[in-house]
């Protein structure tokens, strides 16, 4: 696949992450064809960058030999995938799908299922970085799926991310993923919690973020998030409606783990007590503090927004 200009690539999904994205692979010579649900913002971005507008996903699918989808849940990619006028409705046989939204293990699995039936092929491979890194092509990308499939679509990947792990078979992407976003979640929690005890303590908080940074916790989300939390500066990196969106498919897949932990023990005679602690403990908390967070209207704003429920429940404005 040397020839990147010969090689037709579908792009569905323009926000604030599949714009970057798309706006990359243009960069590094790929011919692009573009479908967004607004059809001004795809026309604005072709404008910009080159690429070609299609009138519907069939479209897309039409004028492509491999497809990436980057939307808000499964819902929508099952739609724009498989719905009517869909990608399915112009694919040949042996497109490949490439989904880089969020969606969970199992609808990947479900979705990618539905398409094998009809002759195409599909990986899960989700992206972490937020904004800037989908600017710069320096996303983490953990791609589920066959080999041969990971391989065909590996040109595509580099030209988006720095970082391309080929994860395991299809949906194990989707689980990487959302447990390195509850991961993340849960240490920016923390580091909000830790400013607010340090105000409250009346501590220089630049001196408890140097420690912190040059200790044992410092961390990305402490980098990231600390000093825009400190000027409450909930700029959009990454929507925190869509953080919670990730933690509850994180919550959700972790469940069906210690339920089939259940069932594995259950099956061997020893009970089902091996399977009855939950995993992922502290993500239940902070599932809480997001959903507070989106129904006071911070669903829009970055996740950091967090910090406004915790300052509430805690008594303490940074």
């Amino acid at each position: 696949m040397a020839d990147r200009a010969g090689y037709r690539t579908g792009f569905i999904g323009l926000g604030i992450m599949g714009s970057r994205m798309a706006a990359n692979l243009r960069r590094a010579g790929f011919d692009v064809s573009v479908w967004n649900r607004t059809t001004e913002k795809a026309e604005s971005w072709a404008r910009e960058h080159g690429g070609e507008v299609a009138a519907s996903p069939a479209a897309v699918a039409e004028a492509s030999d491999a497809v990436i989808t980057m939307v808000v849940d499964g819902g929508q990619v099952e739609s724009v995938l498989l719905g009517d006028d869909g990608v399915a409705d112009g694919a040949r046989d042996g497109l490949l799908c490439v989904d880089m939204s969020t969606i969970g293990p199992g609808e990947a699995q479900r979705i990618g299922a539905a398409l094998a039936e009809r002759g195409m092929r599909f990986m899960d491979a989700p992206v972490t970085g937020s904004s800037p890194k989908a600017e710069d092509g320096t996303l983490t990308i953990m791609a589920g799926g066959e080999r041969e499939d990971f391989e065909r679509a590996r040109p595509l990947f580099e030209a988006m991310g720095e970082l391309v792990v080929h994860a395991g078979p299809l949906g194990h992407g989707q689980m990487v993923k959302v447990i390195n976003n509850t991961v993340a979640v849960i240490n920016t929690a923390v580091a909000a919690e830790a400013l607010l005890v340090g105000k409250q303590a009346g501590l220089d908080l630049d001196a408890l973020v140097t420690v912190l940074r040059g200790g044992s916790g410092g961390s990305a989300m402490l980098d990231l998030k600390a000093e825009p939390m400190r000027s409450h500066d909930y700029t959009t990196l990454f929507k925190l409606e869509h953080m919670l969106k990730d933690i509850r498919l994180c919550r959700e897949a972790a469940q069906a783990v210690s339920e089939g932990r259940g069932e594995a023990a259950q099956a061997v005679g020893k009970g089902r007590e091996a399977g009855d602690a939950p995993l992922m403990e502290f993500l239940e908390p902070v599932e809480r503090i997001l959903a507070d967070a989106d129904e006071r209207g911070l669903g829009e704003a970055d996740f950091a927004a967090l910090l406004e429920v915790l300052e509430q429940r805690a008594g303490t404005r940074l």
